[in-house]
């Protein structure tokens, strides 16, 4: 998982220049993410919360995985993920 994750489950303690980065780098990924679910022919009016669904849903199978210490884990998710429609196949 990456650190940022990991930061944002213990977003009340940091400093608030990283609490800044934290809050940064999970806009800059969901506005990412809402351009590519555009490109993908997601209704317009959905891509932003389809994008943090998505955003919330791959940070949770990376918190289930890491936790389970199993790598194949986080494929399965992402690929239930796929299957359920969230994510675009």
């Amino acid at each position: 998982m990456c650190l940022c994750g990991f930061m944002a489950a213990e977003y009340d303690d940091l400093p608030d220049t990283v609490k800044t980065e934290v809050q940064t780098f999970a806009d800059v990924n969901v506005t990412w993410l809402a351009r590519m679910l555009s490109a993908a022919s997601v209704p317009k009016n959905q891509c932003e919360a389809k994008a943090r669904a998505i955003f919330a849903a791959v940070g949770g199978a990376q918190l289930l995985a890491r936790s389970r210490a199993d790598l194949g884990l986080f494929d399965e998710l992402i690929q239930s993920f796929r299957k359920s429609g969230l994510i675009p196949a």
